[in-house]
């Protein structure tokens, strides 16, 4: 066994292929015998692996939300002792990455032709999109004292994603401003300074 090779999974592998292709071509390109090509299965192989093109495009915009919430995470680990800077941080992190991200831009895009398959999936039927992204912040403000009832607390993190991802798809201003902005106004709800 090589000694530096880590073995990627096979669904990973398909799924890092159509975010390449979705990327170059637009979804509606996409095909399974494609990725099976891409990756050197079969196209068989592809579909008993992911099942259908819609779970495709599920398990790749969960999987870029991962790259999303690891920038999240790293936000509030740099911010131990200060909530709101954390918050601002993690907004601005992701704000960034977001600007930059070419599989957002291809989904946001696909929005103004018929190519928009992908974009109830930031939108219209994100719930799980919403439901990871909230269980990450909650459980990141929870290391924090705040001074929130439960379903306050609930309120306040439902709040804080849906801001963010309401920016993401849509920005009214810079990465900074709007991070800022966002953080302002959790302070407010927590009681703090910004």
């Amino acid at each position: 066994m090589d000694s530096g090779e880590t073995t990627v999974p096979l669904r990973a592998q398909i799924v890092r292929a159509a975010a390449k292709v979705t990327c170059e071509t637009g979804w509606s390109s996409v095909r399974m015998g494609q990725l099976a090509d891409l990756i050197g299965v079969s196209r068989q192989t592809v579909y008993n692996e992911i099942g259908s093109k819609q779970k495709l495009a599920e398990e790749m915009v969960l999987a870029e939300l991962r790259n999303f919430l690891v920038l999240v995470e790293s936000a509030f680990e740099a911010n131990p002792g200060d909530v709101v800077a954390a918050i601002r941080d993690a907004c601005r992190n992701v704000l960034e990455f977001a600007g930059d991200n070419p599989l957002l831009r291809a989904v946001v895009s696909a929005s103004h032709g018929s190519d928009n398959d992908l974009l109830p999936l930031l939108t219209t039927q994100s719930q799980a999109l919403i439901a990871t992204a909230k269980a990450v912040v909650r459980d990141r403000l929870t290391a924090y004292t705040v001074p929130l009832s439960e379903h306050e607390l609930e309120a306040a993190t439902d709040l804080l994603v849906r801001a963010v991802l309401s920016h993401v798809m849509r920005p009214s201003g810079t990465p900074e401003r709007s991070s800022a902005d966002i953080a302002m106004i959790a302070a407010r709800i927590l009681g703090t300074t910004a």
